[in-house]
């Protein structure tokens, strides 16, 4: 009954409906955060924009697929969570805020990303899984401190070379896409640690063992001849490998587990993760 009532509401936008919708949030928390996941909102309440010293947001698993100009006075904000909504475009007002430091955007429509993400200079984290994207936006290529790239479930068949200039990305998760052969950019990557390229329809492996940096290998569900060949100490999971460690997931993705760069819990577990320093 409780969310049914929620979706009726979402509907209205009385300043009542907002208010029950918002459990009386009308002064910013001392701890600076917002969750606001799953309460089957339409429209972002404008009166959060007024927070300005807020330093996250979630507004995942709602029916967003508009942002107000006035979110851009957030200019504090570091975490912005726009996970399982329904936007077909990010709004742009995303891209003037300069303090991102993680930005998650998965389970959408999106089917490109704009040219102004570029300015988003701070992003260390950027999760677009399970979106309409055909080809990896070659802004993302832009995004200079980029250490977490969450790609998969998408239908994703090369990416571009660009993504060499990415010196600082450690993680890159691929599984879900149309890849058919390993991306060769990822061979110049040497400071890679971890690659994810479950289920895709690679059939042949080149040779990790020159990459220095590499931890963990997952190429699992590829109807492969081979497994790749990686340095001493290197972990694979898929065949034919010597071990096969199981990583935690998070909504069916694969999510990093070396101890030093742990990536967020959705915000729909209201647990606080524990965010990378910005």
């Amino acid at each position: 009954m409780g969310n049914s009532l929620k979706a009726i509401l979402a509907f209205v936008p009385s300043n009542k409906c907002q208010k029950y919708l918002l459990e009386d949030l009308e002064e910013m928390p001392v701890d600076k955060m917002v969750d606001l996941s799953g309460r089957q909102m339409r429209r972002l309440p404008v009166h959060i924009c007024s927070f300005r010293e807020l330093v996250k947001l979630y507004l995942s698993d709602n029916n967003l697929n508009y942002l107000p100009p006035e979110l851009e006075q957030l200019q504090n904000l570091q975490i912005l969570a726009l996970d399982f909504n329904n936007f077909k475009a990010l709004p742009l007002v995303v891209c003037t805020l300069k303090q991102l430091c993680i930005l998650y955007l998965g389970n959408n429509k999106l089917c490109s990303l704009p040219l102004e993400l570029r300015l988003l200079q701070n992003l260390k984290t950027l999760w677009i899984e399970s979106n309409c994207l055909q080809y990896l936006p070659e802004v993302v290529c832009e995004l200079s401190l980029l250490k977490t790239l969450h790609a998969g479930s998408n239908a994703l068949r090369s990416l571009p070379p660009q993504l060499q200039c990415l010196q600082e990305l450690r993680t890159i998760w691929l599984s879900g896409n149309l890849l058919s052969e390993f991306p060769p950019v990822l061979l110049d990557m040497p400071f890679l640690e971890v690659i994810d390229v479950d289920r895709n329809s690679i059939r042949f492996f080149p040779s990790l063992a020159h990459l220095p940096g590499l931890k963990l290998v997952i190429y699992d569900h590829n109807p492969c001849r081979n497994a790749p060949k990686v340095a001493k100490g290197v972990r694979r999971v898929g065949r034919w490998s010597e071990e096969t460690p199981e990583p935690r997931k998070r909504s069916g993705a694969v999510i990093e587990i070396t101890p030093d760069e742990k990536p967020l819990l959705p915000p729909a577990t209201k647990t606080e993760p524990e965010a990378e320093p910005c």
